[in-house]
C-alpha cells in the first residue's frame, strides 16, 4: 500500500528519540513534517532526524495538504485541544497518553470520531510479547485467569521536568499507571467495576510520586499495582492462573530492536526452577504501532481501537484519584 504522510506536532523528547526514528523505518509510515512553536527549533530537528519540512507553528503544519496523521505528543493537559484542531483539518491522530486530564474533557473529540481516525498511542499492544500473552490467556493454559500483579517504577526529581509539574499531568498515575491499567484491560478482556488507591505525593511538587491500587474486574480477578517516579528503576508484569503462572520480563519498555522473553511457570518445582521460557523475536513496537495506524488510515485493516477505549480507561483514571482522595473503593463510571 501507499505510505501514509505523517506531521509531528512538537519537538517533544519522546518523538524525537522513539517515535518518529521508529515510524522512519516502518513499512507503511514515512515522516514528512514537524513542528514547533519555534521555527529555528522544529528546523533543527527535521535536519537530526532527515524530516523534508519544518513549521514554525502547528497550525502552518494541519494547514499542509499532503500530511494525513498526525502525531501528538504535546503535554497531558494540551492533547484534545489539539486533536480536536488537527481532527477539524481533516487529519487523523495518534495522541499520546494519558489521552487527557479526565474522562470529561474527552468528550469534546465525539464531534469528529467519525470524520477521522483517533488512536492512543499504547505501543505495547502491538508488541509481540503482549500479543503472545493473551494468546496464551485466550488458549486456557494458565487456567482460570485470577490475578495480575505489575510493578512500573524509575527516579525523577527534576524540578522542570513535566512529569513533576501537576498542572499538566505530571505524577506516576498518569505517566506510568496507565500502562497498568492498560495491561489488566488487555489481558482480562473486560473492564474494572470499581477501584481503590493509595497516594504519596512529593512535598515540593505536589505530584503522586507513588500510587498503589487494586482494580476488581469481578468473579474473583484482580489487578494490583504499584507504581512510582522516585524508586529504582524497575517493571515487572505477573499474570496468574489457575494452573500456570506467566511472566513478562520487560513489559513496558522493551529494548527496541532486540528480543523479549516471557516465562510460564507451572510452579511444579519451587522459585522459579520449573519456568520454560519463550523469546519472542526483536521488533519496534513504535514502528509497529506507527504502520498498524497507518494500514487503518488506508482501509486494509480495522482502527485496533478507538475513542471508547481512551474514555474507558479514564474514567479509571478517574476513579482511582477519587478514590485517593476519598479513602474508600469507588465504582467506575
Amino acid at each position: 500500500m501507499k505510505k501514509v504522510n505523517w506531521g509531528i506536532v512538537s519537538t517533544a523528547n519522546i518523538g524525537r528519540e522513539k517515535v518518529i526514528p521508529a515510524m522512519q523505518k516502518g513499512q507503511f509510515s514515512q515522516v514528512v513534517a514537524i513542528a514547533s512553536r519555534s521555527l529555528a527549533q522544529a528546523r533543527q530537528v527535521a535536519d537530526e532526524l532527515g524530516i523534508a519540512r519544518a513549521y514554525g507553528s502547528y497550525a502552518e503544519l494541519l494547514a499542509d495538504p499532503e500530511i494525513e496523521a498526525i502525531y501528538n505528543p504535546l503535554p497531558n493537559d494540551q492533547h484534545v485541544a489539539m486533536t480536536l484542531a488537527a481532527a477539524r483539518a481533516g487529519k487523523h491522530v495518534l495522541c499520546e497518553k494519558p489521552f487527557a486530564m479526565n474522562a470529561a474533557e474527552i468528550e469534546a473529540l465525539r464531534e469528529v470520531a467519525g470524520q477521522v481516525h483517533i488512536m492512543e498511542a499504547f505501543m505495547v499492544r502491538f508488541h509481540p510479547q503482549w500479543l503472545r500473552a493473551r494468546e496464551l490467556v485466550r488458549s486456557g493454559v494458565l487456567g482460570e485467569l485470577r490475578a495480575m500483579q505489575v510493578f512500573f517504577s524509575y527516579f525523577n526529581r527534576k524540578p522542570d521536568n513535566i512529569r513533576n509539574r501537576p498542572e499538566v499531568g505530571g505524577g506516576a498515575l498518569y505517566d506510568i499507571g496507565c500502562y497498568a491499567i492498560v495491561a489488566g484491560r488487555f489481558l482480562f478482556e473486560t473492564e474494572p467495576l470499581r477501584v481503590v488507591a493509595l497516594f504519596d505525593r512529593d512535598p515540593d511538587f505536589g505530584t503522586d510520586r507513588t500510587v498503589t491500587a487494586i482494580l476488581d474486574f469481578g468473579h474473583g480477578r484482580r489487578l494490583d499495582f504499584t507504581v512510582s517516579t522516585q524508586s529504582v528503576p524497575y517493571q515487572r508484569v505477573q499474570v496468574i492462573g489457575t494452573e500456570q503462572r506467566l511472566e513478562l520480563e520487560i513489559p513496558f519498555n522493551a529494548p527496541l530492536g532486540g528480543s523479549t522473553r516471557i516465562f510460564i511457570d507451572d510452579a511444579s518445582e519451587p522459585g522459579g526452577a520449573s519456568a520454560v521460557t519463550e523469546t519472542l523475536p526483536a521488533c519496534d513496537m513504535y514502528s509497529l504501532q506507527g504502520d498498524a495506524f497507518s494500514q487503518a488510515v488506508r482501509g486494509v485493516i480495522p482502527l485496533p481501537y478507538g475513542l471508547d477505549d481512551a474514555v474507558c480507561n479514564m474514567r479509571i483514571i478517574d476513579a482511582l484519584f477519587k478514590s485517593g482522595q476519598e479513602g474508600r473503593w469507588v465504582a467506575v463510571a
